[in-house]
Parts: C-alpha cells; structure tokens; sequence
C-alpha cells in the first residue's frame, strides 16, 4: 500500500474549483469543529479562510495547549556531508553548483557532537546530500554509533533508503527520519529535478513509510513552499500526515513548513509564500491533525518565529549551521542562508519569556532505562 494513488489524483483543475468553491460559512464551520474532514482541511486553506485568520488562530493555539501544553523541543541539524549526485534546480548542494565538497571524518563528527552537546541539545538531525557512495549506510551508522552517547534522539535527513537500511540505522540508535517530497505535483517534481537518483518521485514518496515500518519513532514530511501553489501542497502534505498517522499510530508523525531561502545557485521561488499564508496553512494542519507534530526552522526571521510560537509550533531549530562541520570549525558553503542566528541560549531565553519550556530532551532509549 502507498500514498501514491492519492497523491496523484490531487493534481488537476478540480483541486482548484475545490478551494475557489469553499465560503466562509465553510471555513468557520470547520474551524468549530471537534474533527475535521478533508473538506474541512480543504476550506481552511482556501482563499475564503482568509477573513478568518483570526479566529483559525484562537483554535490553533487552543489545540496545541490542549495537546502539547507550553513546550517547545529544540534540536539542531548536523551536516555530515555536502556530496551529492543530484541536480535539484533548487538547492544549494546540487552537483551543478561549485562550491567546496567535504564529507566529515569520524573525529570531526565527534567534535561537532560535543560542540553541539556542550550548548544543552540532546536531540540532532544528520544531514547529508545525496551521495550514498560518499556517505553510505555503513558510514552514517558509524556517525550513530559515535553520537549516541552524547544525543539520546538522533534523527536522519538524509537520501531515501530501502526499509532494511533504515532498520540498521535504527539497530544503531537512530529513531527519527525527515524527508521533504518538495513537491506533490508530479510533473512538477520531475521539471525540478532533471537528473539524479532523486528524480524517481515514487521513490522518495514512499520513504516515511519505509522509515516507520523500520522502527523510527518519529518522522517528519513537508513540502518546500515556493516551488508551487503553497495551498495545493499544504492539502497534499495534511493528506499525507493524515496517511501517516492512521497507517502507524505508534509512530510521532510531524510536519515542516519550510520557504525558500537564497543559496548557492540562481534558482528563484515560482510561488511566494506570504507571512500571513504560511500563518494559514499552520493553523489549518493544527486544526485538521490536533496530534501532529510542527517544525519552525531557522528559514523564518526570529521576530516571525516568535510571534507563531502559539498557533501549532512544537519544534524549533536553534543554534543552526548549514555547512559541513560549521559547529566546531569555520563554516564554509551552507545549504541555504539561514534567518535567524540565534544561540541555542538565546532561543532558550526567549521561549521562556513567553511563558514556554524550552525541552532539550523528551525521549530515553529503551536500552538506556533496562
């Protein structure tokens, strides 16, 4: 079974007379709501929803107190390596661009583990292009391994991998995956991503699935908004938590929302995403998966980040380098410029200013209780 079917019959003209038909009866009707249906989801991220921007906010933060209280977990990604074969018109990494390449030794990821562990962070995300012959399974358990002592969550967001390849990750100590579709639109993703293993749509699509049959405690989706219609790929990205959640209860199943951010290359967004639109299209996840999981990164200006952390945030980034190794070296290429440079202690701080608990840590491995 796979999310592929359903993915595909969300493109096309209907999906638009869908978002144009939606009233604003409908979107306050589904706002009210104890459950929310696709339909429901749907009137909420249409143009009619944005009247009601208000009112969408008050249910959103009512829900993410109701189901996560006032805290906030904070993790930091950590770039192992920059090869990649892929072409993505996109991103920063793409094999196109020239910029210097570097894969960590296993020293330099243990130096960048103690950098980051010495900030308070128990929680990591290993980052990678996609490279496997320059960063393969073998190497990135070794990197688990090497981590595990110092991060009792360590997440991947790395390149798509078979299922029994993410059991040994799992064997090794990691219990998160990430993996961003960048978009849902098929045509689309094949325009974007013209050569390279990342080409195959099918492939990448079905990778959360893979992950969570292999164990992972967490995983986490998105689309990257700005590459097309942001309201068509918010619907598809919900669609597939919803998925998710209901294939694998056990499992956390979050969400991301990231826009484009200036790189290395000359690629610019098709689609701007406004503050307000990415303020609606949160609140409308919220509202339609009251459980799911949301992540805020660094892509947002501090300022933004702070005044959304009430309507449906539950992860944020802090103390972020896109570079390989920029946590205890001089940073060279990042992946993407980041907006907002805050420390770990400055995130922290103003989390609890507004009245939140910054968590550093909410899980311990089985293994480590016995």
């Amino acid at each position: 079974m796979s999310f592929l079917p359903t993915a595909l019959s969300l493109v096309g003209a209907p999906l638009e007379e869908r978002f144009r038909a939606a009233t604003g009866a409908d979107v306050l009707r589904a706002a009210g709501l104890e459950r929310v249906d696709e339909a429901g989801f749907l009137a909420l991220l249409s143009p009619a929803a944005a009247p009601h921007l208000e009112a969408m906010a008050r249910r959103a933060q009512d829900l993410t107190l109701r189901h996560f209280g006032r805290t906030v977990s904070l993790f930091t990604p950590l770039y192992v390596s920059n090869h990649c074969a892929n072409h993505c018109r996109y991103c920063g990494f793409a094999a196109k661009n020239e910029i210097p390449r570097s894969r960590l030794t296993l020293d330099e990821v243990r130096a960048e583990g103690e950098a980051i562990a010495a900030t308070g962070l128990r929680q990591v995300l290993i980052l990678t292009g996609e490279a496997p012959h320059k960063a393969g399974v073998g190497f990135l358990e070794d990197c688990v391994r090497i981590l595990r002592p110092l991060f009792p969550s360590i997440a991947l967001e790395v390149y798509p991998m078979a299922t029994t390849d993410y059991a040994r990750l799992v064997a090794a100590g990691a219990d998160g995956l990430t993996v961003f579709q960048e978009t849902y639109d098929p045509a689309l993703y094949a325009d974007l991503h013209p050569a390279g293993p990342k080409r195959d749509y099918a492939w990448r699509l079905d990778t959360p699935m893979r992950g969570a049959e292999a164990g992972m405690r967490t995983v986490n989706i998105g689309a990257l908004l700005g590459l097309a219609d942001w309201r068509r790929e918010i619907y598809a990205t919900g669609l597939h938590a919803a998925w998710l959640m209901r294939r694998y209860p056990g499992v956390d199943v979050a969400v991301s929302l990231p826009r484009m951010r200036p790189h290395a290359g000359e690629f610019q967004p098709a689609c701007i995403v406004r503050d307000r639109e990415l303020v609606q299209a949160m609140t409308a996840l919220r509202i339609f998966l009251p459980r799911l999981s949301v992540t805020i990164s660094t892509r947002e200006a501090p300022s933004f980040r702070d005044s959304i952390l009430p309507l449906g945030v539950t992860r944020m980034s802090a103390g972020v380098s896109t570079a390989v190794g920029g946590h205890a070296k001089a940073a060279e290429t990042g992946q993407f410029e980041i907006s907002d440079p805050r420390s770990v202690a400055e995130v922290s701080d103003m989390l609890r200013s507004r009245g939140y608990q910054p968590v550093f840590k909410d899980w311990e491995p089985l293994e480590e209780t016995a």
